[in-house]
């Protein structure tokens, strides 16, 4: 088999990185065309591209379009309960193995972080720094790979459930007792602090889709 190349990798980058920030949502349809003119480049390593997002499910067949994936709630639930495990063990590493600096980082995320609590979206992608922030501390980089590829799955959710009224206080207060723990050096309180964190993300965003919306 092929190894992809350079061109064909970069335009693969191009469009997975447009998803992850959200440019592309769940349900938009992707035109090759469209996306060659966008990133400049031709269609031949767009098709690639696509092709390859299709195989990892960032991307599905809706007749002879490919759009966004979207994620059920029962694609969701897995996704969180396969989180739930790396981000922990990310969260016991970096107690054992984060240099002060990085701990000091993360302290000073948490306290930049209050000033977006009216800000959901904006404090949806400071949110996404910090997790990161845990798993480049774990200083593992197989695991960092892997949490990369749920990174990516979780562009595929629609919505934020910091958006949730209340839920930006909680979760920042949720932050700093996983960054408490890691700085004590404290392996299985950053573990149960990260996973406790994830599984209040996830209540919430059930109970938030289980209350019939307004028309």
């Amino acid at each position: 088999m092929s190894q992809p190349t350079q061109h064909n990798t970069d335009a693969y980058n191009l469009v997975l990185e447009a998803i992850d920030r959200g440019e592309f949502r769940p349900g938009d349809r992707l035109v090759e065309s469209e996306l060659a003119e966008r990133f400049g480049v031709s269609r031949t390593p767009i098709r690639e591209a696509l092709q390859r997002l299709e195989t990892q499910a960032m991307l599905t067949r809706d007749g002879r379009s490919l759009v966004v994936s979207t994620l059920d709630t029962g694609q969701l639930g897995e996704l969180y309960v396969v989180r739930a495990e790396l981000e922990g063990l990310a969260a016991r590493l970096a107690a054992q193995h984060a240099e002060p600096e990085e701990i000091r980082v993360l302290w000073e995320m948490v306290r930049q972080d209050h000033d977006l609590v009216d800000r959901p979206e904006v404090l949806a992608r400071a949110n996404k720094r910090f997790h990161r922030q845990i798993h480049l501390a774990s200083h593992n980089r197989y695991l960092i790979q892997q949490l990369e590829m749920v990174r990516r799955s979780l562009a595929l959710v629609a919505t934020t459930s910091l958006a949730v009224e209340g839920r930006s206080i909680q979760a920042l207060s949720e932050h700093a007792k996983i960054v408490a723990a890691i700085e004590a050096r404290d392996g299985d309180e950053a573990d149960n602090a990260l996973r406790h964190h994830l599984s209040q993300a996830f209540e919430t965003r059930l109970l938030t889709e289980a209350i019939p919306q307004e028309v």
